[in-house]
């Protein structure tokens, strides 16, 4: 079964909001510079709570706060590896326009994305809620890290 979702997100807004078709399923909440997010796919509700400062961990929690798995950043940040459980998968950016993601595991689960910083979409031969919103969330983690980069770079330079 192959399953095609599109996603939106208002300019200087930090909700994700995910469609099948024209029905609003889910969304992805973030607040700028915050360490937790909360998500929400077909009725499922998940917490992503991001510690530590130069090796960041975002521990995922399901909707009774129970700790279900964890996300490790790669040093370069264009990868990630995901545990839920048992199982591992990996993310990571496949063009350099960072404009196309993928989420996979060893046993050829594969679930695509691409967009802008505003909209997108997702292919996948699974329906698992958390997996459709962990690489929407570790891309605009990455997103997010690049913007705080930039900005420690260049203001700066504006001030002198």
């Amino acid at each position: 079964m192959q399953l095609k979702l599109r996603w939106k997100k208002k300019f200087f807004s930090n909700v994700y909001r995910i469609y099948n078709e024209t029905q609003q399923i889910g969304e992805l909440r973030k607040r700028s510079f915050s360490r937790t997010s909360t998500a929400a796919l077909n009725n499922k509700k998940y917490s992503f709570r991001t510690s530590g400062f130069f090796e960041q961990c975002t521990e995922i929690l399901d909707g009774s706060e129970n700790r279900i798995g964890e996300i490790r950043y790669g040093s370069w940040m264009t990868k990630a590896t995901v545990r839920l459980g048992e199982e591992t998968y990996q993310w990571k950016y496949c063009n350099t326009w960072n404009s196309k993601w993928s989420l996979h595991d060893e046993d050829g689960l594969r679930i695509t994305y691409n967009g802008s910083s505003n909209s997108g979409y997702i292919n996948s031969t699974t329906n698992n809620p958390l997996l459709l919103l962990i690489g929407l969330y570790i891309s605009d983690y990455y997103w997010e890290t690049l913007l705080v980069v930039l900005l420690v770079i260049f203001i700066p330079i504006f001030l002198t």
